[in-house]
């Protein structure tokens, strides 16, 4: 399993750094994140059940917490605070995050929406 050695959240850049004891280092955007929640409510409850996140762009992450020895809880200013990331989860989000990002913009352009945020 792998194991973080560092979480930095850097609020002017909105952005989270996370780096692991394998040498690994992730930098996640806080609209990123939100977006790939493993929340039910972002994933659904299996698959083709996702919720095609919209309106992110300025969304903050106002708290990290530490969840047992395996995950951490984000909450978001946005109110979203459900859904644990898992450090095997931000392994591979942080493995994937171009593909996955593009894929996002893929599928916003698709559903006709834009990034920007809403209020």
């Amino acid at each position: 399993m792998p194991v973080p050695t560092e979480i930095t959240l850097h609020q002017k850049s909105k952005i989270l750094e996370i780096a692991f004891e394998d040498s690994s280092r992730y930098h996640f955007p806080f609209e990123f994140l939100r977006v790939f929640s493993p929340s039910a409510e972002v994933r659904g409850h299996g698959r083709g059940q996702e919720v095609l996140q919209v309106g992110k762009l300025k969304v903050n992450l106002l708290d990290v917490s530490p969840v047992g020895s395996y995950a951490i809880k984000l909450t978001f200013d946005d109110g979203h605070d459900s859904g644990l990331f898992t450090w095997e989860y931000l392994v591979e989000l942080g493995e994937n995050l171009d593909a996955k990002w593009n894929d996002y913009l893929k599928q916003l352009e698709e559903a006709g929406e834009s990034r920007v945020p809403q209020h």
